[in-house]
């Protein structure tokens, strides 16, 4: 039996908290090969890339995220209906349509469907994926599978998560280091 490769699908959010502090080989490190992303996200984060998180560059440029996965002509009202349930309004179409991509193609896509994690620091799109049955995450649960691994020793990954949110991104930080291992 061929094993189950599990997918990651991380939000532009994640994107930049990794990017805010300089640790994106730090993310591609922890995500070993499972990153994966969408055309919204891709543009999301080059976008992000151009206008604050230059660090970016390389990964929209090619990176460890492969190439972005397109969703088809005949998902888009599917897409946008996803997107309505986050707020996204028609004058504003880019509006979480990362967010709305990523979670059709997690729950849709027979390659990605039953095997894949979204990870993300935005509450309202961790909860509706959370009632979908969808797997997730966020940074400081990235961080942790992190320690884990062996990618980033616990304390450093404290340091970066309190790094993250004094810049003003929105994580979770522990209360110590070894809750990163718990």
């Amino acid at each position: 039996m061929t094993p189950v490769i599990a997918f990651w699908f991380p939000d532009n959010t994640v994107l930049c908290n990794f990017a805010c502090v300089d640790r994106i080989r730090l993310l591609e490190q922890i995500l070993n090969g499972r990153g994966r992303w969408t055309t919204a996200v891709a543009h999301e984060a080059k976008k992000s890339a151009q206008i604050k998180y230059r660090s970016l560059q390389p990964l929209v440029g090619g990176g460890f995220l492969g190439e972005p996965i397109e969703v088809t002509d005949d998902e888009v009202d599917a897409v946008e209906t996803v997107r309505a349930s986050f707020g996204g309004t028609p004058a504003k179409p880019l509006e979480h349509l990362g967010e709305a991509e990523t979670l059709h193609v997690i729950q849709t896509w027979r390659e990605f469907k039953g095997n894949s994690t979204w990870i993300s620091d935005d509450r309202i799109t961790l909860s509706f994926a959370r009632k979908k049955n969808i797997t997730v995450m966020d940074t400081r649960d990235l961080m942790a599978q992190g320690c884990v691994a062996g990618d980033v020793m616990p304390a450093e990954a404290k340091r970066l998560l309190e790094e993250m949110w004094n810049q003003g991104r929105t994580v979770r930080v522990p209360q110590s280091a070894d809750d990163l291992t718990r």
